[in-house]
């Protein structure tokens, strides 16, 4: 695995801008703090892939600021010979995931893109619970989507995912 200073050069190497890269650091923060939760409460988890997880999840907003980030963030991280758990939790972490369905509405590649691993499901939640670098509730996040006009199917992914990990910080 590589690490948290070698993670942050490739965010900076890859172009991606100062806010981008404040909001990474924010989200594999976030993230370290909810696995080490998890791993006290005796949850098996990779504390190290969730903190570069964390920090290399918007990789591809080096190059688009649109749904399409994750999967040119995935090339982005091949490109670097990033680790495939890596390149998942890159892929997987938009929202609490989009299915092979709406990815096909979305005209992205024909695949699923839900998070898996406990290790993808903390990242995608940490970033749910940030906007830019400010914590913010889920009741917000889902009020924000809702406002968006974001598929209920996806709303109702986003309090689940919210639901199974069980922490949200502040309330442990």
């Amino acid at each position: 695995m590589i690490s948290r200073e070698a993670a942050i050069n490739i965010l900076n190497k890859s172009g991606c801008n100062e806010k981008v890269i404040a909001h990474c650091i924010a989200v594999s923060d976030l993230a370290l703090e909810i696995a080490s939760v998890l791993k006290a409460r005796g949850k098996d988890v990779d504390l190290d892939l969730v903190e570069i997880g964390g920090l290399l999840h918007d990789l591809g907003r080096a190059q688009s600021h649109g749904i399409d980030h994750a999967i040119l963030g995935v090339e982005l991280a091949r490109y670097y010979g990033l680790e495939p758990e890596l390149q998942q939790i890159i892929k997987r972490h938009i929202g609490a995931g989009i299915s092979r369905d709406e990815a096909k509405e979305m005209h992205l590649p024909d695949d699923d893109y839900i998070p898996v691993t406990l290790e993808q499901k903390i990242v995608a939640h940490a970033d749910n619970l940030l906007v830019g670098t400010e914590r913010i509730s889920i009741d917000r996040r889902i009020r924000k989507m809702e406002k968006k006009n974001i598929k209920r199917e996806s709303i109702e992914r986003v309090k689940a995912l919210a639901e199974e990990i069980g922490i949200i910080p502040g309330k442990g």
